[in-house]
C-alpha cells in the first residue's frame, strides 16, 4: 500500500505496538498500513459516512463524528499518539481541537496545505483568484477549508501554545543536511508540512520548536 507523502512521514514515526487515534482518517489508509506494518492499535473518527463504511470495511475501528464536538468525549492520555492529517485547516477551531488532541494523546502529528506556498500566491498575483491546485482542488465556494494556515502560522502557535515540534517534515523535504535555507523560503517552496507536537512541561524551562529531525520523503508539487 502507497501512502499519502505526509501520511508516510507520519507512519515514519509512529513506534511499534502503540495506541493511535486517527481524527479525519478518510478511509483509513494510514490506520491500515500503521496495523499492518506496526502491529499498532489504531481508532478512527471520520465525519464522512463513505469513508467510515470504507474503513470498517477493512477491518478498521472507526466511528462517524466531528472532531470539533466529539473529542471532548475521549478520556486524557487515553493514546500514545492523535493524529489530525489534512483536516485542521476544515475544523471551525482548530485551537480548540489541537488542545483536545493533546489531551487525548500524549503526543500529536498533525499535517496541512501550506497557504504560502509560491503557487497559491501567483494565483493570487497574476490571477487575482483564490488557487486552485492539485493539493487545493476545490472552488472558493464549496472548499471545506475555512482556515488558511502557512508553516509560519502553525509555528508562531506552537510557540505560543507552550508546545514543542519533536519532528517535523516539509514536503517537499527542502532542508537537507549541508543545506540551509532561510524561513521564508521554507515557507514558500513546501507545499504540505507535517509535525509531531507535544506539550512542554514546566520544569522543562525555553520552547524550542524546531529540534526535531525532517524526514527525507517528499511530495511532489
Amino acid at each position: 500500500m502507497t501512502l499519502r507523502p505526509d501520511l508516510a512521514i507520519i507512519a515514519d514515526h509512529v513506534a511499534p505496538g502503540s495506541r493511535v487515534l486517527d481524527v479525519g482518517c478518510g478511509d483509513g489508509a494510514l490506520m491500515a498500513a500503521l496495523r499492518d506494518a506496526k502491529g499498532v492499535d489504531a481508532r478512527g473518527l471520520e465525519l464522512d459516512s463513505a469513508n467510515v463504511a470504507a474503513a470498517v470495511s477493512r477491518g478498521l475501528s472507526v466511528i462517524q463524528g466531528d472532531a470539533d464536538i466529539d473529542l471532548a468525549d475521549y478520556p486524557d492520555a487515553s493514546f500514545d499518539y492523535a493524529i489530525l492529517s489534512q483536516t485542521l485547516q476544515t475544523a471551525r477551531r482548530p485551537d480548540v481541537v489541537l488542545d483536545h488532541l493533546l489531551r487525548v494523546g500524549r503526543q500529536a502529528f498533525v499535517s496541512f496545505p501550506n497557504f504560502a506556498h509560491w503557487r497559491v500566491r501567483m494565483s493570487l498575483l497574476w490571477g487575482g483568484r483564490m488557487p486552485v491546485t492539485r493539493l487545493l482542488p476545490e472552488q472558493w465556494f464549496d472548499t471545506p477549508n475555512i482556515h488558511h494556515v502557512t508553516i509560519e502560522d502553525f509555528r508562531a502557535f506552537v510557540k505560543r501554545a507552550g508546545l514543542r515540534c519533536r519532528a517535523r517534515g516539509s514536503c517537499p523535504a527542502i532542508n537537507r543536511p549541508g543545506r540551509c535555507r532561510p524561513i521564508c523560503w521554507r515557507n514558500m517552496r513546501c507545499s504540505n508540512w507535517a509535525a509531531l507536537s507535544e506539550r512542554i512541561e514546566r520544569d522543562q524551562g525555553t520552547i524550542t520548536p524546531d529540534t526535531g529531525l525532517d524526514s527525507p520523503r517528499s511530495l511532489s508539487e
